[in-house]
């Protein structure tokens, strides 16, 4: 087995088995890429030092955050009888959620239009049957 370099390394290879990688999304169980996010956090100078916790906690409230806003455009564009999610099912769900409004109340939604609503200036006053 000291025939050069190469083949030792060879049947090394092949008897090893091939280790799949572990990200740091992967062993916290989120979709959202903490790597990436732990990138923005260093290069966006937010703070000297960046713990190792730090983005994979934010990648956690992101995907949750993410997941609640899906779920409710869906929600809104199931009522409407659409099978696709379209910006303006994401600022009807916004607004009709008081939390997410608040979270998001200045944030213009491209595409999302206004909310329905009508002032009351311009609804006519009720005149019942006076008997």
């Amino acid at each position: 087995m000291s025939g050069g370099r190469g083949s030792s390394r060879k049947a090394m290879r092949s008897s090893s088995k091939k280790k799949t990688r572990m990200t740091r999304s992967n062993r916290a169980g989120l979709l959202f890429p903490v790597g990436r996010i732990a990138g923005f956090l260093k290069h966006g100078r937010y703070a000297q030092r960046v713990g190792a916790s730090a983005p994979v906690y934010l990648a956690a409230v992101m995907e949750y955050l993410a997941s609640e806003v899906l779920e409710l455009a869906g929600n809104v564009a199931r009522e409407n009888k659409n099978a696709r999610i379209t910006p303006r099912h994401i600022q009807l769900a916004i607004r009709n959620d008081t939390e997410f409004e608040k979270l998001v109340g200045n944030v213009t939604i491209p595409g999302g239009g206004v909310p329905p609503a009508i002032h009351c200036f311009l609804i006519p006053p009720f005149r019942g049957e006076d008997d």
